[in-house]
């Protein structure tokens, strides 16, 4: 399958089988982790991967994961951050974010279902998982099997605002 193909299938997934996410496709979707690019390749990610029951029920304290089997903490670390200069813009939150992208497409291509979570309480996740001051989580990646029809790979001509809208050309005479 290629990248295009692969990105306008997968879709959020919001019910999940209990089946577990088996240990090589894990793997594989922390190898994409991995070698996704960051700033400066400072690389100040560090992720959480949560499958024990005990640690999903950690995560519920503070978001809903849909009863999935797998959830991945993506966490930015501000004490290794590249700093932009000119306004002190710190690319924690964006590298994060890369590498989520990076392990969510690796997931789909994989036969795995995936949504990546920003409506969670920050405070009660840094608690439940001792983190340091210094590790900000930026989202939940809830990883597993769908249990639901999946969404319909041709729908972004009707979701997505128009490529025109979207993007502009700059003109020079």
């Amino acid at each position: 399958m290629n990248f295009l193909d692969n990105a306008k299938k997968r879709y959020s997934v919001r019910s999940y089988k209990s089946l577990k996410v088996e240990q090589e496709k894990l793997d594989l979707i922390l190898e994409a982790a991995h070698v996704a690019p960051t700033a400066a390749n400072l690389q100040p990610v560090r992720l959480i991967v949560v499958q024990e029951k005990e640690g999903l029920a950690k995560i519920e304290k503070a978001a809903n994961i849909y009863n999935a089997p797998l959830a991945v903490i993506v966490c930015a670390d501000h004490s290794t951050a590249w700093t932009r200069p000119f306004d002190k813009k710190q690319t924690g939150d964006i590298d994060a974010s890369i590498l989520t992208d990076h392990m969510m497409l690796q997931a789909s291509e994989l036969g795995l279902g995936t949504v990546w979570v920003c409506y969670f309480k920050p405070d009660i996740l840094s608690q439940e998982f001792n983190l340091p001051a210094n590790l900000e989580p930026v989202n939940i990646l809830v990883i597993g099997y769908a249990d639901e029809e999946p969404a319909d790979p041709d729908r972004h001509g009707k979701t997505r605002i128009p490529l025109d809208t979207l993007v502009a050309y700059e003109k020079f005479s």
